[in-house]
């Protein structure tokens, strides 16, 4: 990146730091057009660092029918947004896509508002299966252990806990991590329990997400993978990659 490129990122990152204004988005898609999609959805997370989490059950997004509600956040929101973002020409492109990228089958807009957002995914596992964010690359990564499913006598596969220090060095900047929760503590249905999008800087491997509780709070943040990875209250992992 030459310096004039860098100090005009700069000076743009101070301005979409608070609220993110329109004119800001799209000079900033513009700069990064050429960009690997990987770069740009990571590029775009960060941007979203020290943003407050959305503490609403359902995320501020679905209760009020928007899709733009970038004050605060959650993991889910944080991967939609940061990936729409990146695929959009502009910022009213970013919103068509995520009218495809956020939906089972499509988001439906009637006076402004969307009116079909019981259709979106709201489990990380369905996201993984639609194809629609990449394309699973887990088993890409190293050797993988095999959990529990949705239901009983289902499986799927994944890079175990004690194993992710194995496979940082096959990780590239803007793929997605889904967080495999046990078993025991997941809610019907439920398989993935978090979301976060990676940033490589040399070998340093960053997480970057929305950490928080619905009734707590939280932020997004940027932390070593490594570090997150060794304490955090997942089995395991599972990974997709843009392309």
């Amino acid at each position: 990146m030459s310096r004039g490129l860098y100090l005009t990122l700069s000076f743009l990152l101070l301005l979409t730091a608070a609220f993110m204004p329109v004119a800001n988005i799209a000079e900033l898609q513009t700069i990064t057009a050429g960009w690997d999609i990987g770069e740009r959805t990571a590029f775009w997370a960060e941007q979203f660092i020290d943003v407050p989490y959305d503490v609403e059950p359902m995320g501020e997004y679905v209760r009020e029918g928007r899709i733009v509600a970038d004050e605060r956040v959650d993991c889910m929101y944080l991967a939609f947004r940061s990936v729409e973002l990146a695929l959009g020409k502009n910022p009213s492109d970013a919103e068509s896509v995520a009218l495809e990228m956020r939906f089972h089958r499509k988001g439906l807009v009637q006076d402004g508002k969307v009116v079909n957002y019981e259709d979106r995914f709201r489990f990380g596992e369905d996201m993984i299966e639609s194809g629609k964010w990449g394309r699973e690359i887990t088993s890409e990564l190293g050797r993988t252990a095999i959990a529990q499913g949705k239901s009983a006598g289902e499986h799927i596969s994944m890079i175990a806990k004690e194993d992710i220090q194995k496979v940082l060095s096959g990780l590239m900047s803007g793929d997605i991590i889904f967080f495999v929760k046990a078993s025991d503590m997941r809610m019907e249905h439920e398989v993935i329990g978090h979301i976060g999008i990676i940033k490589r800087e040399q070998d340093a491997v960053y997480l970057i997400s929305a950490f928080g509780q619905k009734n707590k709070g939280g932020k997004v943040k940027k932390i070593l993978f490594s570090a997150y990875s060794a304490e955090m209250p997942f089995i395991g992992i599972q990974v997709t990659r843009l392309e």
